[in-house]
């Protein structure tokens, strides 16, 4: 049985074996586009692994060194070595899309021997023990399931200690004295000291993404969207490329039409100096991607080309993940984006009139989208409310509900039959119950593709996300929001009710009438003819 492939040999028709990002990264490969080096352990893998009590054979692990040697010879780098040092990164990858619901885990390979032969190569000791200290943080939460919330509170602390207001302020000096803290935080928790082989590194974090089919989060989502259970997981180990490498590196999503209205446009976000996490964790707001057209013009004219030759090759919108190492362009996944009932009727409609589908293709499409998901509750018009608040509009619709802020909080309230709004600082893969709860979701922080945003639209529930002027009190369950032109501030607490519209980024208190919005011309038209 073959259990890994290169990306040279698999393709679109090995996808319930390679997964969907495998199967993709492997069409890509084929375009030619810039994608990292890497390979596909596959979903039989997976399966040999729980039929074997969730333990590798010696053969597996064997297969998997012999596969590294070949990243190794692409990429002219070797792993585990103090110099010219590999770095991989690991990745889930599904036949059946399930944004965000499985692991990752990036900037492995590092551990106190290797961190030095980075820090030349990179010829950047800040970079280096950045990322280092991203990696400990990450494989400590993933694979040592250490709580998230405790690395996060030794970073705070030393951003609130010496007055940094993000993570990239911090110098070399603090970055060593966190990674420090960040491993005895894990030799306390574990019981053991962080693991310094990479190859237990490595074997560890299959195992790690392997498991993660089966996390709640995940089982929940499943059941939510009617995904089988056996399908299994395939996982990618890729060599990693780095956006956080100074100002004309950078991470990004970009949808290649708008998700929301189904707009032929690039739509999605970018950070510069930041690693993939970043973005999609909603950690800090990010820059539209027409911000790339000004600052790194030769790479927004590069995604334009690739955003084409990947709709007209997969024959639909796509849903493309980015990194730019050194003014680079590099493509790390690409997929069917998640869109609203709304956008996938007119995106339907426009790639049929493009020709890339057939009329009955686009019929078909549109025949999947249940009737009553293409009408649209919208706020009223013919009445006028000051907005409490404005946000980034991440998923069209209106919803009225109290104010939850937890998702077990969110769950409980809706078994009573309550409608809540579920307002957070940002969700995580961990909030897909109170999601699934919530009539929409509010958050303060991240943009329009950060996890809020992207499994909302995927429900079709209106969203919010970077809501700034919304500040969260959890202590005393509630947040406020100043009104400087006013001199006051505005508390609301939980259990009031709210209404966010999803289509205007609007905030507003109580209850507000609702419209439905017809069915537009384009939708009628491919109506008319089935």
């Amino acid at each position: 049985m073959k259990r890994i492939y290169l990306f040279s040999e698999g393709s679109a028709k090995l996808k319930s074996l390679l997964g969907g990002k495998g199967a993709n990264l492997a069409e890509m490969n084929k375009l030619g586009l810039p994608i990292p080096p890497g390979v596909i352990i596959t979903t039989d893998a997976w399966r040999e692994y729980y039929t074997n009590n969730q333990t590798f054979s010696e053969d597996l692990k064997t297969e998997i060194i012999e596969k590294l040697k070949i990243i190794e010879k692409e990429t002219g780098k070797v792993f585990g070595r103090r110099h010219n040092q590999l770095l991989v990164s690991v990745r889930s990858g599904a036949p059946v899309s399930m944004p965000g619901m499985m692991d990752t885990i990036l900037n492995l390979g590092l551990n106190d021997e290797t961190i030095n032969g980075f820090v030349k190569q990179t010829r950047d000791e800040r970079f280096g023990y950045d990322c280092y200290r991203r990696f400990i943080g990450t494989f400590g939460r993933i694979v040592l399931c250490v709580e998230k919330e405790k690395f996060e509170e030794i970073l705070e602390d030393y951003e609130y200690k010496l007055g940094f207001k993000k993570d990239l302020d911090l110098d070399i000096n603090a970055l060593k004295e966190i990674i420090k803290e960040y491993k005895a935080l894990v030799e306390k928790e574990t019981g053991k000291e962080f693991p310094n082989d990479v190859y237990d590194q490595l074997f560890l974090a299959v195992k790690a993404v392997f498991d993660s089919w089966f996390t709640p989060r995940a089982v929940t989502y499943r059941q939510a969207n009617k995904i089988p259970d056996d399908l299994g997981t395939a996982v990618i180990i890729q060599a990693m490329v780095f956006g956080n490498m100074g100002n004309d590196s950078g991470t990004g999503v970009m949808f290649t039409r708008d998700p929301s209205t189904g707009e032929k446009r690039l739509y999605g976000e970018c950070l510069l100096n930041a690693q993939g996490e970043d973005l999609v964790a909603g950690i800090r707001t990010p820059k539209p991607i027409d911000s790339l057209h000004e600052k790194l013009p030769k790479i927004y004219d590069e995604l334009v080309s690739t955003s084409d030759i990947l709709e007209r090759h997969f024959r639909d919108m796509q849903d493309v993940e980015f990194t730019i190492e050194k003014g680079k362009l590099y493509i790390l996944q690409t997929r069917a984006g998640k869109r609203t009932p709304q956008a996938a009727a007119k995106i339907a409609f426009d790639v049929y009139k493009d020709g890339m589908i057939s009329r009955e293709e686009a019929i078909r499409r549109i025949n999947s989208i249940p009737l009553q998901e293409l009408i649209l509750q919208q706020k009223d018009s013919n009445v006028k409310v000051e907005p409490l608040a404005k946000g980034l509009p991440a998923s069209p619709g209106i919803a009225t509900g109290i104010v939850v802020l937890s998702s077990d909080e969110a769950r409980k309230r809706k078994e009573k039959g309550e409608n809540v709004i579920l307002v957070r600082p940002q969700t995580s893969p961990e909030d897909i119950q109170g999601i699934l709860s919530a009539e929409g979701v509010l958050t303060t922080r991240g943009g329009m593709t950060s996890h809020a945003a992207i499994v909302t639209r995927s429900l079709s529930k209106p969203c919010i996300v970077g809501c700034e002027e919304i500040v969260i009190d959890p202590k005393a369950e509630r947040f406020y929001v100043k009104k400087e032109k006013e001199s006051k501030t505005i508390i609301v607490t939980k259990g009031e009710v709210i209404t966010i519209d999803g289509t205007r980024g609007e905030v507003i208190l109580g209850e507000v009438p609702k419209v439905v919005q017809r069915l537009s011309e384009y939708v009628k038209e491919l109506l008319a003819g089935m």
